[in-house]
Protein backbone atom coordinates (compact mmCIF):
# COMPACT_ATOMS: atom_id res chain seq x y z
CA UNK A 1 0.00 0.00 0.00
CA UNK A 2 1.25 3.47 -1.02
CA UNK A 3 1.94 5.67 2.22
CA UNK A 4 -0.23 8.78 2.65
CA UNK A 5 1.24 11.96 1.24
CA UNK A 6 0.11 14.85 3.38
CA UNK A 7 -2.49 16.65 1.64
CA UNK A 8 -1.41 19.90 0.27
CA UNK A 9 -3.96 22.07 2.58
CA UNK A 10 -2.17 22.69 5.17
CA UNK A 11 1.69 23.65 5.95
CA UNK A 12 3.83 21.28 6.36
CA UNK A 13 7.07 21.69 8.99
CA UNK A 14 10.18 19.94 9.35
CA UNK A 15 10.28 18.28 12.57
CA UNK A 16 14.29 18.64 12.21
CA UNK A 17 14.69 22.12 12.54
CA UNK A 18 11.23 24.21 12.15
CA UNK A 19 11.10 24.77 8.91
CA UNK A 20 8.00 25.64 6.78
CA UNK A 21 6.61 25.38 3.35
CA UNK A 22 2.81 25.75 1.65
CA UNK A 23 4.21 22.57 -0.06
CA UNK A 24 4.77 19.35 0.34
CA UNK A 25 8.51 18.08 -0.39
CA UNK A 26 10.64 15.11 0.58
CA UNK A 27 13.59 16.89 1.86
CA UNK A 28 14.00 19.64 4.16
CA UNK A 29 15.28 23.31 2.36
CA UNK A 30 16.76 23.94 5.52
CA UNK A 31 18.90 21.47 7.38
CA UNK A 32 18.58 19.27 4.00
CA UNK A 33 17.22 16.19 6.00
CA UNK A 34 14.95 13.53 4.06
CA UNK A 35 11.45 12.46 5.38
CA UNK A 36 11.30 15.23 7.92
CA UNK A 37 8.81 17.35 6.43
CA UNK A 38 5.18 16.23 7.88
CA UNK A 39 1.97 18.18 7.95
CA UNK A 40 1.90 20.89 10.52
CA UNK A 41 -1.19 21.00 13.53
CA UNK A 42 -4.32 22.07 12.32
CA UNK A 43 -4.05 24.83 14.69
CA UNK A 44 -0.90 26.11 13.12
CA UNK A 45 -1.05 29.74 11.53
CA UNK A 46 -3.66 30.61 13.96
CA UNK A 47 -2.79 33.67 15.66
CA UNK A 48 -2.99 33.49 19.88
CA UNK A 49 -2.13 36.15 22.39
CA UNK A 50 -0.66 35.54 25.77
CA UNK A 51 -1.85 37.55 28.89
CA UNK A 52 1.28 38.63 30.58
CA UNK A 53 1.72 36.66 34.15
CA UNK A 54 3.34 38.67 37.44
CA UNK A 55 6.28 36.37 38.31
CA UNK A 56 6.69 34.77 41.79
CA UNK A 57 8.58 36.40 44.19
CA UNK A 58 11.63 34.23 44.25
CA UNK A 59 12.01 34.68 40.62
CA UNK A 60 11.28 38.32 40.06
CA UNK A 61 14.12 39.79 37.63
CA UNK A 62 17.20 41.36 39.43
CA UNK A 63 20.06 43.33 38.13
CA UNK A 64 22.64 40.68 36.88
CA UNK A 65 25.32 42.64 40.07
CA UNK A 66 22.80 41.27 42.64
CA UNK A 67 22.78 37.51 41.51
CA UNK A 68 24.61 35.02 44.06
CA UNK A 69 26.45 32.46 42.08
CA UNK A 70 27.44 30.93 45.68
CA UNK A 71 23.88 29.44 45.73
CA UNK A 72 24.83 27.28 42.95
CA UNK A 73 28.51 25.44 43.47
CA UNK A 74 29.76 23.01 41.48
CA UNK A 75 29.38 19.14 42.70
CA UNK A 76 32.35 17.57 41.61
CA UNK A 77 31.51 13.91 40.30
CA UNK A 78 34.82 12.18 41.86
CA UNK A 79 36.02 11.91 38.27
CA UNK A 80 38.80 13.83 37.39
CA UNK A 81 38.70 13.14 33.83
CA UNK A 82 35.07 14.02 33.31
CA UNK A 83 35.42 17.08 35.84
CA UNK A 84 37.65 18.25 33.79
CA UNK A 85 35.75 18.21 30.78
CA UNK A 86 32.73 19.70 32.41
CA UNK A 87 34.80 22.88 33.53
CA UNK A 88 35.17 21.77 37.46
CA UNK A 89 32.02 19.32 38.08
CA UNK A 90 28.71 19.51 37.81
CA UNK A 91 26.43 22.73 38.14
CA UNK A 92 22.93 22.59 39.71
CA UNK A 93 20.16 22.38 37.25
CA UNK A 94 22.81 21.60 33.96
CA UNK A 95 21.78 19.40 31.29
CA UNK A 96 24.16 17.45 30.00
CA UNK A 97 23.88 14.87 26.70
CA UNK A 98 27.18 11.78 26.17
CA UNK A 99 26.80 11.16 22.72
CA UNK A 100 29.26 8.15 21.16
CA UNK A 101 29.03 5.71 18.90
CA UNK A 102 27.30 2.17 19.94
CA UNK A 103 29.77 0.06 22.23
CA UNK A 104 32.67 2.40 22.63
CA UNK A 105 31.28 2.76 26.70
CA UNK A 106 29.53 5.33 26.99
CA UNK A 107 27.19 3.42 29.57
CA UNK A 108 30.24 1.96 31.70
CA UNK A 109 31.58 5.64 31.82
CA UNK A 110 28.67 6.98 33.33
CA UNK A 111 28.02 4.05 35.88
CA UNK A 112 31.15 4.77 36.61
CA UNK A 113 30.33 8.21 37.37
CA UNK A 114 27.02 7.57 39.15
CA UNK A 115 29.34 5.67 41.79
CA UNK A 116 31.80 8.25 42.42
CA UNK A 117 29.29 10.29 43.10
CA UNK A 118 27.46 8.40 45.27
CA UNK A 119 30.62 7.73 47.29
CA UNK A 120 30.87 11.15 47.72
CA UNK A 121 27.91 11.83 49.55
CA UNK A 122 25.57 12.37 46.55
CA UNK A 123 22.36 10.36 45.78
CA UNK A 124 22.12 9.09 42.24
CA UNK A 125 19.55 7.75 40.18
CA UNK A 126 20.51 5.81 37.12
CA UNK A 127 17.45 5.36 34.63
CA UNK A 128 18.27 2.69 31.89
CA UNK A 129 15.56 2.25 29.42
CA UNK A 130 18.15 -0.12 27.52
CA UNK A 131 18.81 -2.84 30.25
CA UNK A 132 17.13 -4.15 33.01
CA UNK A 133 17.95 -3.44 36.36
CA UNK A 134 19.57 -7.00 36.69
CA UNK A 135 21.99 -6.63 34.13
CA UNK A 136 23.13 -2.97 34.89
CA UNK A 137 23.77 -4.89 38.40
CA UNK A 138 26.07 -7.51 36.51
CA UNK A 139 27.84 -4.82 35.20
CA UNK A 140 28.17 -2.91 38.18
CA UNK A 141 29.62 -6.00 40.28
CA UNK A 142 32.39 -6.93 36.85
CA UNK A 143 32.87 -3.17 37.72
CA UNK A 144 32.95 -2.47 41.42
CA UNK A 145 30.34 -0.11 41.14
CA UNK A 146 27.97 -1.07 43.89
CA UNK A 147 27.06 1.54 46.48
CA UNK A 148 23.87 2.08 48.98
CA UNK A 149 23.18 5.35 47.40
CA UNK A 150 23.33 4.26 43.65
CA UNK A 151 19.36 4.30 42.86
CA UNK A 152 18.54 1.84 39.60
CA UNK A 153 15.71 2.03 37.75
CA UNK A 154 14.52 0.13 33.92
CA UNK A 155 11.91 2.32 32.65
CA UNK A 156 11.05 3.44 28.94
CA UNK A 157 8.82 5.45 30.43
CA UNK A 158 9.50 9.19 30.68
CA UNK A 159 6.85 10.06 33.41
CA UNK A 160 7.41 6.27 35.57
CA UNK A 161 11.19 8.15 35.31
CA UNK A 162 9.88 11.10 36.83
CA UNK A 163 7.77 8.89 39.11
CA UNK A 164 11.01 7.68 40.45
CA UNK A 165 12.86 10.98 40.74
CA UNK A 166 9.96 12.26 43.32
CA UNK A 167 10.18 9.03 44.96
CA UNK A 168 14.45 8.88 45.67
CA UNK A 169 14.90 12.97 45.60
CA UNK A 170 18.47 12.07 43.49
CA UNK A 171 21.08 15.13 43.35
CA UNK A 172 22.22 13.51 40.14
CA UNK A 173 20.08 12.00 37.53
CA UNK A 174 21.39 10.03 34.53
CA UNK A 175 18.81 8.54 31.82
CA UNK A 176 20.44 6.11 29.23
CA UNK A 177 19.26 7.18 26.64
CA UNK A 178 17.15 9.60 24.92
CA UNK A 179 16.11 8.05 21.88
CA UNK A 180 14.61 5.09 24.39
CA UNK A 181 12.37 6.79 26.57
CA UNK A 182 8.95 7.72 25.43
CA UNK A 183 6.07 10.32 26.55
CA UNK A 184 2.85 9.79 26.63
CA UNK A 185 2.18 13.35 25.91
CA UNK A 186 3.93 12.95 22.06
CA UNK A 187 2.93 10.76 19.02
CA UNK A 188 4.98 8.29 17.83
CA UNK A 189 7.33 5.42 18.90
CA UNK A 190 10.78 5.89 20.94
CA UNK A 191 13.92 8.23 19.22
CA UNK A 192 10.70 9.87 16.74
CA UNK A 193 12.24 13.45 16.74
CA UNK A 194 8.79 14.29 18.22
CA UNK A 195 9.68 12.12 21.20
CA UNK A 196 12.85 13.09 21.61
CA UNK A 197 12.47 16.55 21.78
CA UNK A 198 9.43 15.92 24.28
CA UNK A 199 11.63 13.67 26.44
CA UNK A 200 14.66 15.95 26.22
CA UNK A 201 12.64 19.41 27.07
CA UNK A 202 10.99 18.04 29.66
CA UNK A 203 14.21 16.26 31.45
CA UNK A 204 15.71 19.30 31.17
CA UNK A 205 12.58 21.87 32.80
CA UNK A 206 12.72 19.64 35.97
CA UNK A 207 16.57 19.91 36.44
CA UNK A 208 15.77 23.83 36.08
CA UNK A 209 13.08 23.49 38.39
CA UNK A 210 14.96 21.41 40.70
CA UNK A 211 18.34 22.05 40.81
CA UNK A 212 19.02 18.76 39.61
CA UNK A 213 22.39 17.89 37.20
CA UNK A 214 21.13 15.52 34.39
CA UNK A 215 22.78 13.43 32.24
CA UNK A 216 21.23 12.32 29.37
CA UNK A 217 22.80 9.74 26.76
CA UNK A 218 22.32 10.38 22.94
CA UNK A 219 23.05 8.06 20.19
CA UNK A 220 25.07 9.10 17.02
CA UNK A 221 24.19 8.22 13.52
CA UNK A 222 26.51 6.45 10.67
CA UNK A 223 28.06 9.62 9.77
CA UNK A 224 28.66 10.90 13.89
CA UNK A 225 25.93 13.54 14.27
CA UNK A 226 23.57 13.27 17.22
CA UNK A 227 20.27 11.30 16.28
CA UNK A 228 17.62 13.06 16.90
CA UNK A 229 16.07 16.70 16.21
CA UNK A 230 19.20 19.26 15.69
CA UNK A 231 17.09 21.28 18.32
CA UNK A 232 18.53 18.55 20.93
CA UNK A 233 22.22 20.16 20.91
CA UNK A 234 20.33 23.37 21.87
CA UNK A 235 18.43 22.65 24.52
CA UNK A 236 21.19 21.25 26.42
CA UNK A 237 23.71 22.76 28.28
CA UNK A 238 27.00 20.81 27.47
CA UNK A 239 27.55 18.44 24.96
CA UNK A 240 30.32 15.74 25.09
CA UNK A 241 31.39 13.51 22.93
CA UNK A 242 32.90 9.86 23.66
CA UNK A 243 34.84 8.60 20.96
CA UNK A 244 37.47 5.73 20.60
CA UNK A 245 39.16 3.07 18.52
CA UNK A 246 37.60 0.07 18.91
CA UNK A 247 41.28 -1.63 18.38
CA UNK A 248 42.71 0.12 21.59
CA UNK A 249 41.92 0.42 24.31
CA UNK A 250 42.00 4.44 24.62
CA UNK A 251 38.94 6.76 25.01
CA UNK A 252 38.66 10.50 24.96
CA UNK A 253 35.65 12.45 26.18
CA UNK A 254 35.47 15.97 24.72
CA UNK A 255 33.40 18.80 25.51
CA UNK A 256 31.62 20.43 21.86
CA UNK A 257 29.13 23.09 23.88
CA UNK A 258 29.83 24.00 27.45
CA UNK A 259 27.84 27.24 28.89
CA UNK A 260 29.66 26.81 31.89
CA UNK A 261 33.80 26.05 31.05
CA UNK A 262 35.57 25.86 28.39
CA UNK A 263 35.19 23.66 25.24
CA UNK A 264 38.83 22.41 24.54
CA UNK A 265 39.06 20.30 27.34
CA UNK A 266 40.12 16.60 26.74
CA UNK A 267 39.23 13.36 29.06
CA UNK A 268 41.15 10.99 28.84
CA UNK A 269 39.94 6.83 29.88
CA UNK A 270 41.29 3.43 29.16
CA UNK A 271 38.86 0.70 28.68
CA UNK A 272 40.04 -2.18 30.98
CA UNK A 273 38.61 -5.62 31.64
CA UNK A 274 36.61 -4.65 35.36
CA UNK A 275 35.75 -1.58 33.45
CA UNK A 276 36.88 2.25 32.62
CA UNK A 277 39.74 3.57 34.03
CA UNK A 278 41.05 7.55 34.66
CA UNK A 279 44.51 8.57 32.90
CA UNK A 280 45.24 11.79 34.26
CA UNK A 281 49.24 11.43 32.35
CA UNK A 282 48.73 9.73 29.15
CA UNK A 283 52.13 11.02 27.40
CA UNK A 284 53.37 7.11 27.88
CA UNK A 285 50.43 5.55 25.92
CA UNK A 286 51.76 7.05 22.06
CA UNK A 287 55.74 6.91 23.19
CA UNK A 288 57.63 3.87 22.06
CA UNK A 289 59.65 1.96 24.20
CA UNK A 290 63.57 0.46 24.65
CA UNK A 291 66.65 1.70 22.63
CA UNK A 292 65.91 4.55 19.88
CA UNK A 293 64.86 3.17 16.14
CA UNK A 294 65.96 4.35 13.01
CA UNK A 295 63.23 6.24 11.39
CA UNK A 296 61.42 7.41 14.95
CA UNK A 297 60.54 10.68 16.15
CA UNK A 298 58.73 12.16 18.57
CA UNK A 299 56.25 15.30 18.12
CA UNK A 300 54.25 17.20 20.57
CA UNK A 301 50.46 17.28 19.84
CA UNK A 302 47.64 18.86 21.07
CA UNK A 303 44.58 17.28 22.25
CA UNK A 304 42.32 20.05 23.43
CA UNK A 305 43.92 21.67 26.07
CA UNK A 306 46.43 19.03 26.50
CA UNK A 307 49.82 18.51 24.96
CA UNK A 308 50.36 15.02 24.19
CA UNK A 309 53.82 13.67 23.25
CA UNK A 310 53.02 11.69 19.91
CA UNK A 311 56.30 8.93 18.44
CA UNK A 312 55.64 9.08 14.63
CA UNK A 313 57.51 5.65 13.17
CA UNK A 314 58.47 5.85 9.89
CA UNK A 315 59.88 3.05 7.21
CA UNK A 316 61.41 2.58 3.78
CA UNK A 317 61.68 -0.01 1.10
CA UNK A 318 62.93 0.19 -1.76
CA UNK A 319 60.72 0.20 -4.96
CA UNK A 320 61.83 -1.05 -8.16
CA UNK A 321 58.17 -0.69 -9.81
CA UNK A 322 56.65 2.72 -11.05
CA UNK A 323 54.53 3.17 -8.44
CA UNK A 324 55.77 3.16 -5.03
CA UNK A 325 53.37 2.68 -2.02
CA UNK A 326 52.25 5.20 0.55
CA UNK A 327 50.91 3.62 3.40
CA UNK A 328 49.97 5.59 6.52
CA UNK A 329 48.01 4.83 9.96
CA UNK A 330 47.09 7.57 12.09
CA UNK A 331 48.32 10.24 9.49
CA UNK A 332 46.75 12.11 7.06
CA UNK A 333 47.59 10.33 4.02
CA UNK A 334 47.53 13.87 2.01
CA UNK A 335 49.76 15.98 4.51
CA UNK A 336 52.10 13.05 4.49
CA UNK A 337 52.21 12.84 0.43
CA UNK A 338 53.11 16.83 1.12
CA UNK A 339 55.74 16.52 3.30
CA UNK A 340 57.32 13.87 0.70
CA UNK A 341 56.88 16.13 -1.86
CA UNK A 342 58.93 18.97 0.35
CA UNK A 343 61.34 16.46 1.13
CA UNK A 344 62.02 15.67 -2.35
CA UNK A 345 62.07 18.80 -4.35
CA UNK A 346 63.34 21.20 -1.35
CA UNK A 347 65.76 18.98 0.69
CA UNK A 348 66.90 16.86 -2.27
CA UNK A 349 65.95 13.71 -0.32
CA UNK A 350 65.03 10.80 -3.25
CA UNK A 351 61.84 9.32 -1.93
CA UNK A 352 60.24 8.55 -5.09
CA UNK A 353 61.60 5.51 -5.51
CA UNK A 354 60.77 4.39 -2.15
CA UNK A 355 57.72 2.70 -0.23
CA UNK A 356 57.39 4.88 2.17
CA UNK A 357 54.60 3.22 5.31
CA UNK A 358 54.17 6.25 8.17
CA UNK A 359 52.63 5.35 11.82
CA UNK A 360 51.80 6.48 15.29
CA UNK A 361 51.77 5.00 18.32
CA UNK A 362 49.29 4.16 20.55
CA UNK A 363 46.56 4.75 17.76
CA UNK A 364 46.22 8.26 18.20
CA UNK A 365 45.39 10.31 15.40
CA UNK A 366 47.55 13.10 14.51
CA UNK A 367 45.54 15.63 11.86
CA UNK A 368 47.37 19.21 12.97
CA UNK A 369 50.09 20.26 10.86
CA UNK A 370 52.32 20.89 13.53
CA UNK A 371 53.40 17.05 12.99
CA UNK A 372 54.54 17.39 9.80
CA UNK A 373 58.18 18.31 10.85
CA UNK A 374 58.28 15.20 12.55
CA UNK A 375 56.93 12.84 9.84
CA UNK A 376 60.02 14.83 7.57
CA UNK A 377 62.60 13.69 10.14
CA UNK A 378 61.15 10.18 10.57
CA UNK A 379 61.22 9.61 7.14
CA UNK A 380 65.05 11.06 6.22
CA UNK A 381 66.02 8.99 9.28
CA UNK A 382 64.14 5.91 7.93
CA UNK A 383 65.86 6.51 4.40
CA UNK A 384 69.57 7.10 6.20
CA UNK A 385 68.87 4.39 8.95
CA UNK A 386 69.90 6.71 11.58
CA UNK A 387 68.16 7.61 15.24
CA UNK A 388 67.70 9.84 17.32
CA UNK A 389 68.14 10.37 20.57
CA UNK A 390 65.68 9.89 23.35
CA UNK A 391 65.43 13.60 24.46
CA UNK A 392 64.94 15.05 21.13
CA UNK A 393 61.50 16.09 19.59
CA UNK A 394 60.56 17.70 16.72
CA UNK A 395 57.44 20.57 16.29
CA UNK A 396 56.59 22.14 13.08
CA UNK A 397 54.03 22.90 9.97
CA UNK A 398 56.09 22.70 6.65
CA UNK A 399 55.23 25.17 4.12
CA UNK A 400 55.43 23.97 0.16
CA UNK A 401 58.71 26.43 0.11
CA UNK A 402 60.70 24.47 2.63
CA UNK A 403 60.37 26.80 5.65
CA UNK A 404 59.49 25.28 8.79
CA UNK A 405 56.63 27.70 10.40
CA UNK A 406 55.27 28.33 14.16
CA UNK A 407 52.54 26.11 14.82
CA UNK A 408 49.97 27.32 17.50
CA UNK A 409 50.16 26.94 21.96
CA UNK A 410 54.23 26.54 21.17
CA UNK A 411 54.72 27.44 24.97
CA UNK A 412 52.37 25.01 26.03
CA UNK A 413 54.08 21.97 23.68
CA UNK A 414 57.48 22.97 24.67
CA UNK A 415 56.58 23.38 28.35
CA UNK A 416 55.24 19.62 28.30
CA UNK A 417 58.50 18.68 26.50
CA UNK A 418 60.43 19.91 28.91
CA UNK A 419 58.29 17.92 31.65
CA UNK A 420 59.20 15.28 29.78
CA UNK A 421 62.79 15.34 29.85
CA UNK A 422 63.17 16.18 26.27
CA UNK A 423 66.16 18.73 26.00
CA UNK A 424 66.54 19.39 22.19
CA UNK A 425 63.57 20.97 20.40
CA UNK A 426 63.46 21.37 16.41
CA UNK A 427 61.17 23.77 15.36
CA UNK A 428 60.99 27.68 14.09
CA UNK A 429 60.52 29.04 17.81
CA UNK A 430 61.21 32.36 18.29
CA UNK A 431 64.09 34.43 20.73
CA UNK A 432 60.93 35.47 23.31
CA UNK A 433 60.90 31.74 24.15
CA UNK A 434 64.47 31.13 24.63
CA UNK A 435 64.20 33.29 27.92
CA UNK A 436 61.84 30.98 29.55
CA UNK A 437 62.95 27.86 28.32
CA UNK A 438 66.34 28.59 28.92
CA UNK A 439 67.07 24.46 29.88
CA UNK A 440 66.23 23.33 26.50
CA UNK A 441 68.91 23.68 23.18
CA UNK A 442 66.77 25.10 20.89
CA UNK A 443 68.04 24.34 17.24
CA UNK A 444 65.86 26.54 15.14
CA UNK A 445 66.33 25.96 11.20
CA UNK A 446 64.65 28.16 8.43
CA UNK A 447 64.10 25.73 6.35
CA UNK A 448 63.61 22.14 6.24
CA UNK A 449 66.62 21.59 3.49
CA UNK A 450 68.87 22.59 6.02
CA UNK A 451 67.24 20.84 8.97
CA UNK A 452 67.05 17.07 8.29
CA UNK A 453 70.43 16.83 6.96
CA UNK A 454 71.66 17.52 10.31
CA UNK A 455 70.71 14.70 11.70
Amino acid sequence: MASRRPTATAPYRCTECGWTTIKWVGRCGECQQWGTVVEASEQTGITRTIAPVAPAADRAARPITAIDTRDSPRRTTGVGEFDRVLGGGLVPGAAILLSGEPGVGKSTLLLDVAVQAARNGQRVLYASAEESTAQVRLRAERTGALHDELFLASETDLATILGHVDEVQPELLIVDSVQTVSSALSEGMAGHPSQVREVASTLIRVAKQRDLPVVIVGHVTKDGSIAGPRVLEHLVDVVCHFEGDRQTSLRFVRALKNRFGPTDEVGCFDMTGSGIAEVPDPSALFLGHGAPVAGTCVTIALEGRRALPVEVQALTVENKGPNPRRVVNGVDAARVAMVLAVLERRAGIRVSDQDVYVSTVGGVRLVEPAADLAIAVAVANALRDRSLPRSTAAIGELSLSGEIRPVTQAAQRRTEAERLGYRTIVDSSSTSLRAALDRLRVDVQPRVGDDVPAF
